[in-house]
């Protein structure tokens, strides 16, 4: 099995090699949420870090029970056995593609990590379109034909992986699409695997979340963390919510868990022991976050419609999905490489998500915008009008010039 280098990891460490050299390049391809932790989380960490035993396999109390107090505020009734907890979502995810086993329907596109976590794990991962208009979620019809097809091939499909939202569209799944799905999963027996790390960074806080376990408890997982909302990605710690009664396949988890990372970090734990309860100001500091990831991706996204990309509105995150189509400069791949080379901007290809190679269409992250300095974040993070912040509209100019001369080399059309 050939196993390669994340395609956002490869990419990030390409570009900061490219500005060492003293190339100047903007960088719109790697998802780190690009803001200073909170001093109060510092505080936390640091009360614990005399903490060095292992611990339970499946996280600390005090931390599955805080975890099981943020799900139920937000109307999933959670006991603290049905938490386990990793280091971060992504080592959950795997875990539990593991532990179910069979192969996984994805979201074309998804995430870079879903597809190849399958392939490592042993899964063929069937990757469906979602409804037109929407991201993060397979059309539910899509599923039950295609899932329907596969068993009749001899396949043995367990599971369907959503994100709400999504990366990499930015887009929120509705709630008559969640619940369609769940209708298909109960009718063909998949548990839903529910990726909600970007949930608490909604763009408008008042915008309705519908997750598959409000409709489907029995059969959705969820997964979570804190490397986006707060901005700990390098902390590495996730939850995952099971279903209640899953006591097979949560023995199934901690089996996984026990062989490939033992527990998590304690004094990381600890912090989030905090971070869970929703203390208001780390509450305040989320909203805060999500108002400015909202700002930037919708300024970014009106750098790409003024040459005539077509990029859904982002609704979550901090992500973008532009089709360049329009230009007819080749597929993702090629569009990728002249927006770097030639113009200085990194994106990541839609290829890399599944999506197909000769579509235009390319992930932007706007996370790494907000300044190179704790200072300047910060200036971002307070600010009523972060995109007069000179640092910030320094950038977006840069994008704006660099888009303005790619739609400048589109091939001339034959009379």
């Amino acid at each position: 099995m050939a196993v390669t280098l994340s395609a956002t990891l490869a990419a990030n460490e390409d570009i900061e090699r490219r500005r060492r050299a003293g190339e100047r390049v903007l960088n719109l391809a790697f998802g780190e949420a690009g803001l200073p932790v909170h001093p109060a989380l510092r505080e936390q960490l640091a009360a614990a870090s005399h903490r060095n035993g292992y611990g339970p396999v499946a996280g600390a109390a005090g931390l599955r029970g805080a975890a099981a107090g943020y799900w139920t505020r937000r109307g999933l009734i959670t006991d603290p056995e049905q938490v386990v907890c990793g280091p971060g979502s992504k080592s959950l995810l795997y875990g539990l593609l593991l532990a179910i086993g069979g192969d996984v329907v994805l979201t074309m596109p998804s995430w870079v990590s879903y597809a190849a976590q399958a392939d490592l794990v042993g899964s063929s991962p069937i990757l469906l379109p979602p409804p037109p208009g929407e991201g993060g979620v397979p059309d539910p019809d899509l599923v039950a034909e295609a899932v329907r097809g596969a068993r009749a091939r001899g396949r043995t499909v367990r599971s369907v992986l959503v994100t709400l939202p999504d990366n990499p569209t930015g887009m929120l799944a509705p709630r008559r699409t969640i619940s369609r799905l769940v209708e298909v999963a109960r009718e063909l027996d998949l548990y839903v695997i529910s990726d909600e790390i970007y949930r608490d960074l909604l763009h408008d806080p008042g915008q309705e979340y519908t997750s598959p376990a409000d409709l489907a408890p029995e059969r959705t997982l969820i997964t979570t963390g804190l490397s986006k909302s707060l901005a700990l990605g390098g902390w590495r710690i996730g939850v995952a919510r099971l279903p209640d009664g899953a006591d097979d396949l949560r023995g199934r988890l901690l089996a996984v868990a026990s062989e490939i990372w033992s527990a998590p970090a304690a004094p990381v734990q600890e912090a989030a022991v905090y971070a869970f309860t929703d203390p208001p100001e780390l509450t305040e500091r989320i909203t805060r976050s999500g108002r400015l990831h909202g700002t930037v991706a919708h300024a970014v996204r009106d750098r790409f419609l003024a040459i005539g990309a077509s990029v859904p509105a982002p609704q979550g995150g901090f992500y973008l999905y532009p089709d360049l189509g329009h230009l007819g400069l080749g597929g993702s791949a090629e569009i990728t490489r002249l927006l770097l080379d030639t113009h200085g901007i990194g994106v990541l290809p839609g290829h890399a998500f599944g999506d197909d190679p000769a579509a235009a269409r390319v992930r932007v992250a706007v996370s790494l915008l907000y300044g190179e300095t704790h200072e300047e974040r910060m200036a971002a993070l307070e600010s009523s009008d972060p995109l007069r912040l000179p640092w910030i509209k320094a950038s977006l100019d840069h994008l704006a010039l660099g888009l303005a001369e790619l739609s400048l080399t589109r091939p001339a059309l034959v009379s």
